[in-house]
């Protein structure tokens, strides 16, 4: 079996990135404008504390997946949360450990820092990605609002 290679985030990576990206949020049924692209770019390599970071993934030397992560602070803890923003594989992928993967990368990175506490969401219906989070994580039962 390929291994699969799970790796911070590169200036290189900007055409892979996008593309991914773009997929990502095809699937989510989403688009934004170039700016909010370019913003990203910028701030996944700006130092800070607060600043989103991200991994990719690649098998086969191709690039297959990847994750936004961001820590935050919380009235709950002493330390930062995680949050995992976005979390994506490619469908010609899946089953394959790419998720899981970047899920872990992501735990082992806040993990280095202190922080224990890695959250993410995704949409109800997202019946391949709740498998895997089944899977690998517990479900905390909590419902999203949002003042969109």
């Amino acid at each position: 079996m390929t291994e699969i290679t799970i790796r911070p985030l590169a200036q290189s990576d900007h055409a892979d990135w996008r593309r991914l990206w773009t997929a990502y949020l095809t699937f989510y049924e989403t688009k934004l404008p170039d700016e909010v692209y370019d913003i990203t770019w910028k701030r996944l390599f700006t130092e800070g504390e607060f600043e989103p970071k991200g991994f990719i993934a690649t098998l086969d030397g191709k690039a297959v997946g990847l994750t936004h992560y961001l820590y935050h602070r919380s009235c709950w803890s002493l330390v930062n949360n995680c949050y995992l923003q976005d979390l994506f594989a490619d469908p010609n992928v899946r089953g394959k450990g790419v998720g899981a993967a970047l899920i872990k990368a992501v735990q082992d990175e806040a993990g280095k820092i202190g922080v224990k506490n890695v959250y993410w969401m995704t949409h109800e219906t997202n019946a391949t990605a709740r498998r895997l989070y089944d899977h690998v994580a517990r479900r905390t039962g909590f419902i999203e609002y949002d003042l969109l």
